[in-house]
C-alpha cells in the first residue's frame, strides 16, 4: 500500500523575518524526495515542522490525507535523523541494535570496519562512526517515512556510497525525505527534488532548474 506525507501551507517567521511562506512538499513511499536550498533558507526548519518539533500558526502536515495534530509523531509513521546525536553514549552497539530490532550482521555487510565495535559503548566510536550508526538505525528501521538532515556530512566518501546504496534499497519499504549540502549525491539518488527559494518550494525537473532558481550559478558551481 502506498502512503503519502504532505506538508502544506507552512508559514514561518522569526521576528520580522519571514523564512517560509506557502510551502508545499509531498513525499511518497517508494520514492526519495529531496529538499535543497542555500544556507538559511529554512530546510531544517521545514524538517522540524514535518516531525512536529517546531510549531507554527499556519501549517498542515498530513499522512495519507489525515492531519497530524499532535506534536509527537509515532515512530512507526515517521523517524527523523537530525544533525545532532541522539543515542546515549553509555549504550553498546549490541544493546542499540537490539533496542531497534535490527540485525547487526546486515549492518556490517555494508560497514564491515565497524564490526569490531559490537560490544563497545558508542562513546568509544569516532564522531564519523557514530554518525554512520545513527544514520543506519533511522534508514533501516520499520517506519513509513524517514527524514534525513545532512546524512552525508562528516562521513568518509566510501561510507557515503554505502549510505546511498542503503537509501536506494530502503525506499522500497518507505518514503524518504532528505536534505544535504552535497547536492551531487542528492540529485543522483532522488526521484523528486524541491528547492527552497525566497521562502517557497519549487518542484524541479533537471539541473537547469537549479540554475534558474539560483541554487547553482553554473552547472559546475560548488556550494
Amino acid at each position: 500500500m502506498k502512503h503519502t506525507l504532505e506538508v502544506d501551507s507552512v508559514m514561518l517567521e522569526f521576528g520580522s523575518k519571514r523564512v517560509l511562506q506557502d510551502v508545499y512538499v509531498k513525499c511518497e513511499t517508494g520514492k526519495i524526495t529531496a529538499l535543497l536550498g542555500r544556507n538559511g533558507t529554512g530546510k531544517t526548519c521545514l524538517m522540524n515542522i514535518t516531525h512536529g518539533m517546531l510549531k507554527t500558526e499556519n501549517q498542515s502536515v498530513r499522512l495519507d490525507g489525515k492531519v497530524l495534530l499532535k506534536s509527537r509523531r509515532s515512530p512507526s509513521d515517521i523517524l527523523y535523523l537530525t544533525q545532532l546525536s541522539y543515542i546515549p553514549k553509555s549504550l553498546s552497539l549490541k544493546r542499540i541494535f537490539k533496542d531497534f530490532n535490527l540485525d547487526f550482521s546486515v549492518f556490517v555487510n555494508e560497514f564491515p570496519d565497524l564490526e569490531k565495535y559490537y560490544n563497545e559503548r558508542i562513546k568509544n566510536l569516532s564522531g564519523g562512526e557514530r554518525r554512520i550508526v545513527e544514520i543506519y538505525l533511522i534508514i533501516a528501521s520499520n517506519t513509513r517515512f524517514c527524514l534525513l538532515d545532512e546524512p552525508f556530512s562528516h562521513v568518509m566518501p566510501i561510507h557515503v556510497e554505502a549510505i546511498k546504496r542503503l537509501i536506494i534499497r530502503e525506499k522500497e519499504n518507505k518514503g524518504i525525505l532528505i536534505t544535504d549540502h552535497m547536492y551531487e549525491h542528492i540529485t543522483e539518488i532522488c526521484d523528486d527534488l524541491y528547492v527552497i527559494r525566497n521562502g517557497k518550494t519549487h518542484l524541479t525537473n533537471d539541473i537547469k532548474d537549479l540554475e534558474a532558481l539560483g541554487y547553482l550559478r553554473t552547472s559546475n558551481s560548488e556550494l
